[in-house]
Order: structure tokens, then C-alpha cells, then sequence
């Protein structure tokens, strides 16, 4: 935990960008972190007490996996992916990060890493850290909706934890505590709407996306930009997947960017000569915000075709250069993926059924159905009259 890798996730947001809408979600990657470790630590109390074995070594490496989860976050959480650092997500690079640490500590994050992989033969110790129900889901639910205030992500996550149980190597819950489980899933679904997938939240985190696009671009044509060693190493060569990212010193390198590096440039950039650049920067710096549509179908393009035009002939740019301004995009959501590592409920009986099936209060088959919508982000000054 004092390592400058683990320590690093106190300078990145939970949330990113989100406390332009929700003020109080200032919460961090580091604070996350050591929430799943104690829901960790919870859980593995729990399913001892119920006469699951778990070794020591196991249990460390369980603490371990989930404490490290998102150790390969970038700056602004998931913005980074889109644009700075491609063809590779964050769990992966959280893998490399786990593999560097395993052999600076003689091999103590062998078991951790193998669970983090699903390779440990106790496959529900995985599912402990990466499942529909796991402690990171757990923490970040009920994290995110106390810093946000909003009320609908409220979970109970003690009683979910009391109600684990293993059965043939698989995490499941007890019949009991389906209304616990029907719960959670019904607030994952409300807090992805209102606050992971807000309008607003998402027209500021395209911005973002499309600042360091744009700096990229600019970097690799070899612009002057300014920006920190760590940053300026990535805007001027291209890192697209995980053999670039394990080149030479470049993962250590990626340690040392959060979101200070961020903030820091754009507020210089908000006055560079690139119109493009510094008019994103400006405005999201200042939070003026663009103007956001969200709707159930996909927008006319010949509407999007108009703002373009409108877009290129305001700020004296291409209409080429107008895709950095004018955001076009499908997002998203459902809560619960019966085809994905499924929650399953354990009867008196002994009988194993999947949630969507145990459940008589809530539909969950239609909780399940991926619900999507269609965003369009653009200046306000190009709002049509």
C-alpha cells in the first residue's frame, strides 16, 4: 500500500469528471481501493464462519487481487483508454502493474495474480473480485451514491455479504437474501442513468476525450505543447496496446500520470493557438459545458450534418476539425448480463437458479434487457432556433 503505484491512485478521481454535476464526488481510485479491501476482508470472515475453506496464503491473495483491481487506471479513470493510451484496458494494464510488483516482492502476488486471472483452481475466489457481484461493484455502488447524494444507489452491503455462500466452487447467495440482491441490481440500474451515464457527466468526459485526441494529434506532428515529462512522453508517441505499453521504461513512465497532469495542461492549453485545442480547454477548464441530446433513437444526420456545418463556419475550423467539437455516440446499460458469470440464488432446497429466475418482486428479465441511447454533444451557441 506504500508503494508509489498504490499510492498514485490518491490523485485519480473515482469518477472522473462527474463533481461537475455532483459536486461531492471528489472520491478517489485510493479510497476505493482500501473499501473493497475491507469488503474483502469481510467476506472471506463470513464464508469461513459458513465452512468454506481458505487458506491464509489464499485469503492474503485475495486482499491482495482486489486491493490492486484498479491499480492501472489512468488519469480520469476511463477517459485515458479513448484517447492517450489505446488497444488496451485498464485491467490489463492493472496486470502489468501486478506482474512488476510480483517480482519486486519475490513472488508474493503468485496467488493474487492468479485469482485476479481466474486461474487459481477456487474459482469463486475470483468471483469475489470480478463478478456481477463482487466487492468492487459492492464498494463502488455504495461509494458513489453517498458522495454523490443520490439515494436510489443506496445497497445494503452487509446484508448481501451475510448472504454468500459457495456451492460446487461457485459464489452463490442464499434464498434469503434475493430482496437484497433484487435491490442492488435495481440501483446499479438507476445509478448508471443518473449518474455514470448522466448527460452531462458524459458531454464533459467527451470533451476531455477529445482534448487529448486533439493533443495527440498535435503532439505527433510535432506541435510545441506544453505538458509534464510523463504526459508529453505519450502525446508524442503513440501507445496502442500492451506490447508498446511493456516496451523499455514506458509502463513506469504511465505510473507517474494522474489527473494534476491533466488539469495542469489544459489550463496552459486554454490559451494555445490551435482554435481547436484551447476553445475545449477553455470551456472545460471554466465549466462551460457543451450542450448535450440524448434520445432513444439515432440522430438524423442530416441534423448532425447541419450543426457541422454551423460548427465549422462559428469558429472558423474544418469541418473535418468540427469532430473534435461535435460528439456523436451510443451508450449504454443493463444492469444485470445473464449471459455473463451469472447471479445465482441457492434454495432451501439446495437448488441453484439464476436471479431473473428466483426472483417474484422484480422483472429481472427486463432489468437484464440492454437498454440504449443515442448522445450528441456540441456548443451551445450551435443550438438550433
Amino acid at each position: 500500500m506504500e508503494h508509489p503505484w498504490f499510492q498514485r491512485l490518491r490523485r485519480i478521481r473515482q469518477l472522473g469528471l462527474t463533481d461537475y454535476v455532483y459536486p461531492s464526488a471528489t472520491h478517489t481510485r485510493f479510497q476505493h481501493a482500501l473499501g473493497c479491501l475491507f469488503l474483502m476482508k469481510q467476506a472471506i470472515k463470513l464464508l469461513r464462519e459458513k465452512g468454506v475453506v481458505i487458506t491464509t496464503d489464499e485469503e492474503q491473495g485475495a486482499w491482495l487481487a482486489i486491493l490492486l483491481h484498479d491499480i492501472g487506471h489512468g488519469p480520469y479513470s476511463h477517459t485515458l483508454e479513448r484517447s492517450i493510451v489505446t488497444g488496451i484496458a485498464h485491467e490489463e494494464i492493472s496486470l502489468l502493474f501486478m506482474e512488476r510488483l510480483n517480482s519486486q516482492f519475490s513472488g508474493k502476488l503468485d496467488i493474487a495474480i492468479s485469482i485476479f486471472t481466474d486461474t487459481y483452481p477456487k474459482h469463486f475466489l475470483h468471483q469475489l473480485v470480478s463478478s456481477q457481484l463482487d466487492m468492487d461493484r459492492l464498494d463502488y455502488l455504495a461509494r458513489d451514491s453517498f458522495f454523490t447524494g443520490v439515494a436510489e444507489g443506496v445497497i445494503n452491503t452487509d446484508r448481501i455479504i451475510n448472504m454468500l455462500t459457495v456451492s460446487d466452487d461457485e459464489l452463490v447467495v442464499e434464498e434469503k437474501g434475493i430482496y437484497s440482491i433484487e435491490k442492488f441490481i435495481l440501483a446499479r440500474r438507476l445509478m448508471y442513468w443518473q449518474v455514470y451515464l448522466h448527460k452531462t457527466v458524459l458531454a464533459a468526459d467527451f470533451m476531455l476525450s477529445n482534448i487529448l485526441r486533439r493533443s495527440k494529434i498535435l503532439g505527433e506532428q510535432g506541435v510545441d505543447l506544453f505538458a509534464t515529462p510523463s504526459l508529453k512522453r505519450f502525446l508524442e508517441e503513440p501507445v496502442n496496446g500492451k506490447e508498446r505499453l511493456c516496451q523499455g521504461d514506458c509502463l513506469e513512465v504511465f505510473s507517474h500520470l494522474d489527473d494534476f497532469d491533466i488539469f495542469s495542461v489544459m489550463k496552459v492549453w486554454s490559451t494555445h493557438p490551435d482554435p481547436v485545442l484551447s476553445l475545449l480547454c477553455h470551456r472545460l477548464v471554466n465549466r462551460h459545458l457543451f450542450r448535450s441530446e440524448l434520445r432513444s433513437k439515432p440522430f438524423d444526420p442530416a441534423y448532425v450534418h447541419k450543426i457541422r456545418e454551423k460548427a465549422a463556419r462559428t469558429f472558423g475550423i474544418s469541418e473535418e476539425e468540427t469532430s473534435y467539437l461535435i460528439t456523436e455516440e451510443a451508450v449504454s446499460n443493463n444492469a444485470y448480463n445473464p449471459d455473463h458469470d451469472r447471479i445465482k440464488i441457492q434454495t432451501r432446497e439446495g437448488d441453484l437458479l439464476d436471479v431473473s429466475k428466483a426472483s417474484d418482486q422484480l422483472n429481472i428479465s427486463i432489468l437484464s434487457t440492454r437498454t440504449q441511447k443515442y448522445l450528441l454533444s456540441y456548443p451551445k451557441e450551435l443550438t438550433e432556433r
